[in-house]
Parts: C-alpha cells; structure tokens; sequence
C-alpha cells in the first residue's frame, strides 16, 4: 500500500529527471546560439567568419549571464540581443513541457501500480490452470487450493482482469515459468506432496510462491522488472498488497486492497510537493548555498540537492506536517538514495535551515503541523 515515505520516493526520482532535463534544454540553448552564428554554407553571400565568431562568443556569454541575472543589461549588438531572448523563451517553454509531462507520468506510474497488482494475482490463478493441464505429475493440492480458488472466482479481480488485457501474461510464457521455475521449487513439490494441507498451509504456500517464485530471483521477477522502470520500489508495495490479499482469506472469499486508501489526497499531495519543489523560488535555493559549507549549490550531488529541495518545499507549504516529521523523512530518503556521507550532512543543513526559517516566520504550521515544532 502507498504510504507517504514512497510517495516521496517518487517524487524525488521525478524531481531528478527534471533537474537532468534542466540541464539539457540549457545545453540546448546553447547549442542554438551557436548554429546561429556558424558560417552559412549555402549562402551565396561573403561570410564574415571573425565577426560570426565574435557574436557567438558574445551570445553565449549574455545568454549565461542573463540566466542567471535576468535584469541584465543588453549588449550594443541587436542581433545578438534577439537571438539570447529567443533562446531563453524557448528554455522556459521546454522546461514548462517537461515539468508538465513528467508530472503527468509520475502520477500515470503511480496509478499502474494496482495494474501490476492484478497481474501478480492473475498470474497466480494462470500457473494454477497450467497445474491443472499438466499430465507430467499430479498438483492436486495446489489445483484445489481453497485461497487459489477464491482469487480466481472473485467478480471484481474479473472484471478488472476483462477491462485490462495487460494483466494477462502470455500462456506460453506462463507454461514455461510454470515448468522451469514453480515445478522446480522445493516448498512447492513438498506442498503438493503434503496430505489434506490446511487453510493455513494453503496461505502459505501462495505467499511463498508471490515472494521466491514470482517476485524472488527468477525469470518472472525479471518479467516485472522491464515492465516497470520502478519495480526495484514497486515490488515491495506489490507483495503487500498480494499477501494482504491472501491474509484476508474468510469464509471462502478474499478482499481485493486499495493500492491508495484515500488516493484524492495522495494525488493533492504528489502535485503540490512536486510542482512547489520544482518552482521552488531563488531565494530558498541561495538559502541552501549559504549553509553548505565548501559547497557551492550547483555542485552539490543532484540527489542532495533535491533532497534538500523537496524537504524545503515541505517545510514551507505543507503547514500540516510537522518540521521534525519533514527532516526524518529526507534523512531516511539520503540513507537509501545518497552517499554514505550525505545523512549528517542533510541532517545538520536541514536543521539550521528550519530553525532560521521558523525564526523569521517564514515557516507556518497549523493543526497536526505543529507536533513537535518546538
């Protein structure tokens, strides 16, 4: 199931490619400066190479120094004046692109989770129809499993398996799993060789199946892997959600869970933390630069860097999370995703920073935003 620790998860790997996508319209940006004041090949004018030269020079250097200093003056050449507006205009509206999109494919990721949630069970109940075709051993116990059969009579899983063919694995894919991969684990051969197994063996054979079979080290966990660029993250939300599946046995039916249990509120919570962050304003970046001693905010590690971006952005317009809250969640995401060294490193500058800010009242809480705020 979601939680917001994943959620963040999320949004900082969005975050990064974002930052990445920065740098490459700016790369870009400059790229076109450059064809503008390249020789014209196919001109049949005489082509005044040192003064091209000169305006190219000329225009990398303004449009830098504009970039980072909006107000500056223009150079006495017009021509370049126009072409470092036009390639500034067309930064800002590529960057505005690639923040919508990956906005968008962020929450688009989010939402194919209870896609591969369905998957995962009719993957199940598949391996269950290949058991029952197999003439090569008798798997009985497996066929006639009373969990297995709740999952595969359930009206709601149908129907969603009936509107998404994309929860369907190929038969002959499944077949080989089943051979190469199910009928080749000990827990499984020992179950199917079992007497009378109970509801309690039943359970525990699915779960061993959804964990070492399906999502262990095999070709089916390779499977999901290059279905889903996230699997590395997504795959524990899956097993949750599966085995939960599987727990929920009682009186021969299971409960289908919630990839989100309030999902209008995660969606409010991943578009505000991601688009504040994303426009976080200059001078909380210039905050970060001036308590990153020997650093230089550009040369920080980009994972830092968002970190620390994300955990501000929180702090600020998040008045219902407590700051204490915010700082060890970021210093839980550095432990996972950054450099050994970056947890003190975070901790320390997310500490200053937040009592700075509380101090001029830059930061507000309210409600449960302010637990632990003192």
């Amino acid at each position: 199931m979601l939680n917001r620790r994943t959620l963040r998860i999320k949004i900082m790997q969005s975050l990064f490619a974002f930052d990445q996508c920065k740098e490459a319209n700016y790369q870009l940006a400059l790229a076109a400066i450059d064809t503008r004041f390249q020789p014209d090949l196919n001109s049949m004018e005489v082509q005044d190479k040192e003064l091209l030269k000169k305006q190219r020079k000329a225009g990398r250097a303004h449009f830098e120094k504009k970039f980072a200093t909006p107000l500056t003056e223009a150079t006495e050449d017009e021509t370049v004046n126009a072409m470092v507006d036009q390639a500034l205009a067309t930064y800002a509206q590529q960057v505005a692109k690639d923040q919508q999109f990956l906005l968008r494919n962020l929450i688009s990721e989010i939402q194919k989770l209870t896609g591969l949630y369905h998957t995962v069970l009719r993957l199940l109940v598949s391996l269950g129809e290949v058991a029952a075709a197999d003439k090569r051993g008798s798997h009985t116990n497996f066929i006639k499993n009373n969990v297995l059969a709740s999952i595969a009579q359930d009206e709601k899983l149908h129907k969603e398996w009936i509107k998404s063919a994309e929860t369907q694995v190929e038969p002959e894919r499944v077949r080989t799993w089943f051979r190469e991969v199910l009928k080749e684990d000990a827990d499984y051969q020992k179950f199917i060789d079992s007497k009378s197994p109970n509801t309690e063996q039943q359970q525990t054979i699915l779960r061993h199946i959804v964990r070492r079979v399906i999502l262990g080290k095999t070709i089916i966990n390779d499977y999901f892997e290059e279905k889903d660029l996230r699997w590395a993250e997504d795959r524990d939300i899956i097993k949750s959600l599966v085995e939960k599946t599987i727990k929920s046995f009682a009186d021969g039916k299971i409960t289908e869970q919630k990839v989100s249990i309030d999902w209008d509120d995660d969606l409010r919570f991943i578009e505000k933390l991601f688009t504040e962050t994303a426009r976080l304003p200059e001078e909380y970046k210039q905050l970060i630069a001036q308590n990153t001693k020997n650093w230089e905010v550009d040369r920080l590690p980009l994972t830092d860097r968002v970190i620390l971006e994300m955990a501000l952005a929180e702090m600020l317009f998040f008045q219902n999370i407590p700051v204490k809250v915010t700082i060890n969640e970021y210093i839980e995401l550095t432990k996972e995703y950054s450099t050994p060294k970056s947890k003190q490193f975070i901790n320390g500058i997310l500490d200053v920073m937040a009592k700075k800010l509380l101090e001029q009242g830059k930061i507000k809480k309210s409600g449960r935003g302010l637990i632990d705020n003192k």
